[in-house]
Parts: structure tokens; sequence; C-alpha cells
């Protein structure tokens, strides 16, 4: 499960930085974020805020 959220942010992140090449900043930026949140790395909304 965490190889497909690392893997599903990094497309993420990677389809923001296009679209912010192409002009569209608010939707880059927000999939960039969006990609951040899902990472495996950041705050999993699958997985909750249940971590300590």
């Amino acid at each position: 499960m965490g190889t497909l959220l690392w893997i599903a942010s990094v497309i993420l992140v990677i389809l923001g930085i296009i679209e912010l090449l192409h002009g569209a900043l608010l939707f880059g930026i927000l999939l960039i974020i969006v990609g951040c949140l899902v990472g495996p790395g950041g705050v999993s909304i699958f997985n909750g805020r249940s971590r300590v």
C-alpha cells in the first residue's frame, strides 16, 4: 500500500509541475499539495491522523 501511495503522490506532483508550466497556477499548486498529502511520508488521507 505504501508503494502505491508513493507512486500516486509522485504522479500528482509531476502533473502539478506540468500544469504550472502550462500556466494553470492554482490547479498546479493544488495538485502538488494533494501529492504531498497522499504520499506515505506526508499526512496520508487514507490512514487518518492516528499515527503517533
